[in-house]
């Protein structure tokens, strides 16, 4: 289901990714999620394309997620 807020994310993406990063996981996730509405896979690809966002702008360097340089 998409996120209306970061609010609205997973209690573990809150607390470990940056208030930046949570705003990229969000707009990916419910990009994807319009994008995929037929698939019967669309939450776990949207998650998939969320982290990739976030990956292309963040790093995890310990249990920090820290934005790429």
């Amino acid at each position: 289901m998409p996120y209306a807020s970061n609010a609205d994310l997973p209690a573990n993406l809150r607390e470990k990714l940056p208030v930046h990063a949570q705003d990229i996981f969000r707009a990916a996730f419910n990009h994807a999620w319009r994008d995929h509405s037929d698939d019967a896979e669309r939450e776990a690809i949207a998650h998939r394309i969320a982290w990739a966002a976030v990956k292309h702008r963040y790093e995890k360097l310990g249990e920090r997620w820290v934005e790429r340089r």
